[in-house]
This record gives structure tokens, C-alpha cells and sequence, in this order.
């Protein structure tokens, strides 16, 4: 497989077909995505936007790489086959989803009100009573497997260090909610493109391939798509905590050039808004007393009472615009990721480290590396 994809942040299209879907937007689903999966309880739109960007891109030539797939072997559809041949190197990935395969056809027994035991019972015994879809599978990956490492993982039970860690970070972030919060968190985590089939093969403009993907097919689609959103965030929430300055860190110089120019751009911003805060303004300049200064006593004492209430009046000033600024700040250095954390993930996930880095295909700026795959 072709581990690069046109790259999202460039100015060239991407697809044919990227410009008939544009106009179909899962941003707000995003959003709600993104909530879930660790980001702020309102993520950004402008972020949501740019990741619709990245997975849009990314599935639009995953689809053109498995319709090659499919001319190659003479058949009419896109279909599971093919997704799992382009998935075939990626280990971790693709036991995430035979998993993922294999519950859902458990929840579809479920539904249909099979009996729970029967179900066990057939996971027990194995591929003899397995679903049809699961036999193909197993079949599909004995063709192409030679060393037995592809059905080996339909009996391995490891565990999911990606999915673990997700799922600690979703507990540590209800740990503080209430029960509105919590009831958005849950229906947030229920969201998937697969609910959305027919707005989401629209968002992928299947009807304008040649040869289109079947129902099979686009609920694996639907799987990366959300997969693919999933590790934006992991990585953006490692670029953002790499973001924030520590004290005595001997890497800190090691920060890339873009967190340099956003660091200086927020802070550039937020002192442009407010150029007359305490902060920003320098002390005043030390004047030589007055000859007003040597009174008698009350006038003395009667000139300390109007500067005690000019100081009241500029400590109150100062307050306010202490409150303006660090509004300023909590804007600028937001809790929710911003794009260009996910530049900064898309960038450090394609790059090479390596003698012969300069001279591999992921290296170029052509492309990105497939997130899902």
C-alpha cells in the first residue's frame, strides 16, 4: 500500500471528487467527536474543520488505492477483502478491527434475538459456526497470509494499549462532570459516521466511482473515518502538552518552529488588545517632590486622603484590565486543541527519522502518511 495521501494543508485538490463532497460537512458531528475523545467540551470549529479536511482526504485515496485493489482481482465492488488487503501490514490496526467486525456482528445477533450462549458458543468453537461475513474474512486472510501471523490474531487476546489509554483519559474526564456534562459525554461517544450512512457515502461521492464500495465496505469506511479521528486527537493532545513550557526541561529548545510562531502570535494578539496593562505598561519615571509637599499637617493629611482614593480608583483600573488580559489569555491558550496542533501532529506523524530519510516517499512534502492504515 501507498503509505502516502495529497496532504489537506496544501493548495493543490486533493481528488476528483473532493470538490463534489465539500459542500457536505460533518463538523458539528466533529465537534461532538472530538468532545469525547479528550478534547475541551466545545472544541474549536476552525479545528473540527481541519480534520474533517485531513480524514476527507485520507479516505477519498484509501478508496481510490482499494478500487485498484479491486480491478486487479476482476471484481465489480469495493468490498471487505480489499480494505483488509491495504490493511494487511499494519498489525495493531487491523486486530483493532476485526474486533471491531466481530462485535458488531455479536450486536446484530443480539438484535436479532439470538441467545447469548449460542453466540459464546460459536466464538468457542470457532470459525465452523462463525457468521458468513466472518468466515470470508478468515478465508480472505488465510490466501494471503504465510506466515500465520494475520489469523493468529483471531485468537489473540492482548490488549489494546491505544484503546486502554482512551479509555482512562475518558475516566479521568468525567471525574468532574455533572450530570448534564455526563449526559452529553455519553451521547457524544454514541456518534459515528455509520448512523449517517447515506450523508456520509454522499460526503465520500461514491456514485461518481467506477467502481463503488458495498455495504461492507462503507461500514469499515465509516470505522476508519472515526479511527482516524481518534488518533488526530491522541497526537494533537501529545503536540499540546509538549506545548507547555517547563521549567528546567533541557529539550525546550527542541519546541518546533510552529509552536514558536503560534506561542508568539498569541501572546503578540492578546498584547495588541490591551496595550495599556499593567503588564505591558513600564513603571513610571520618579519625579523630584513638589513644593506643594511641605504643608501644615492637614493639608498634608487632606492630600493623602484624595491619593488614597486616586489609588482605589487605578487599583480598580488595574484590575479590570488584569481580568481583560487573562481573559485574553484563556482565549489565546484555550483547553480545546487548536489546528495548529493537528499540523503539528499530521507533520511529526509523516516524518522520517533516519540517515536515509530525505530520500523516502513519506519525507516528501507531497503527501502525508494514512493515519487509519
Amino acid at each position: 500500500m501507498n503509505n502516502t495521501a495529497a496532504s489537506p494543508m496544501s493548495t493543490t485538490t486533493s481528488s476528483s471528487g473532493r470538490s463534489t463532497g465539500k459542500s457536505i460537512s460533518f463538523a458539528a458531528d466533529l465537534q461532538s467527536m472530538m468532545f469525547s475523545l479528550g478534547d475541551a467540551r466545545r472544541p474549536l470549529h476552525e479545528t473540527a474543520v481541519l480534520i474533517e479536511d485531513v480524514v476527507h482526504t485520507q479516505l477519498i485515496n484509501l478508496l481510490q488505492q482499494a478500487a485498484e485493489v479491486a480491478r486487479l482481482r476482476g471484481a465489480r465492488v469495493i468490498s471487505d477483502e480489499d480494505l483488509l488487503f491495504l490493511m494487511r501490514k499494519d498489525k495493531k490496526k487491523l486486530r483493532r478491527l476485526l474486533k471491531y467486525m466481530f462485535f458488531r456482528d455479536y450486536k446484530s445477533k443480539i438484535i436479532k434475538g439470538i441467545d447469548e450462549d449460542d453466540l459464546l458458543e460459536d466464538k468457542l468453537i470457532g470459525s465452523n459456526n462463525a457468521s458468513k461475513r466472518q468466515k470470508t474474512t478468515q478465508d480472505f486472510l488465510n490466501s494471503i497470509d504465510q506466515t500465520g501471523e494475520l489469523l493468529a490474531m483471531f485468537e489473540d487476546d492482548e490488549i489494546d494499549e491505544v484503546k486502554q489509554e482512551r479509555m482512562e483519559r475518558a475516566e479521568r474526564q468525567t471525574r468532574i462532570m455533572d450530570s448534564a456534562q455526563y449526559a452529553e459525554f455519553c451521547e457524544s461517544r454514541q456518534l459515528s459516521f455509520s448512523k449517517k450512512a447515506s450523508k456520509f457515502r454522499d460526503w465520500l461521492d461514491c456514485s461518481s466511482m467506477e467502481i463503488k464500495p458495498d455495504a461492507g465496505a462503507m461500514e469499515i469506511l465509516a470505522y476508519l473515518a472515526h479511527e482516524t479521528v481518534a488518533q488526530l486527537v491522541d497526537l494533537a493532545l501529545l503536540v499540546r502538552q509538549d506545548m507547555v513550557a517547563k521549567a528546567g526541561d533541557p529539550f525546550s529548545h527542541a519546541i518546533s518552529a510552529t509552536f514558536i510562531q503560534y506561542h508568539n502570535s498569541a501572546e503578540g494578539s492578546c498584547l495588541k488588545s490591551y496595550p495599556d496593562s499593567p503588564e505591558n505598561t513600564p513603571p513610571p519615571t520618579p519625579t523630584a517632590p513638589s513644593s506643594g509637599s511641605q504643608h501644615s499637617g492637614k493639608t498634608t493629611s487632606g492630600s493623602l486622603g484624595n491619593g488614597s482614593a486616586g489609588q482605589e480608583s487605578a487599583k480598580t483600573k488595574q484590575k479590570k484590565r488584569k481580568k481583560n488580559t487573562a481573559a485574553c489569555g484563556v482565549e489565546a491558550h484555550s483547553d480545546a486543541i487548536q489546528p495548529c496542533h493537528i499540523r503539528e501532529a499530521v507533520r511529526r506523524y509523516g516524518h522520517k527519522i533516519g540517515p536515509l530519510s530525505p530520500f523516502t516517499s513519506a519525507y516528501r512534502r507531497n503527501g502525508m502518511a494514512f493515519l487509519a492504515c
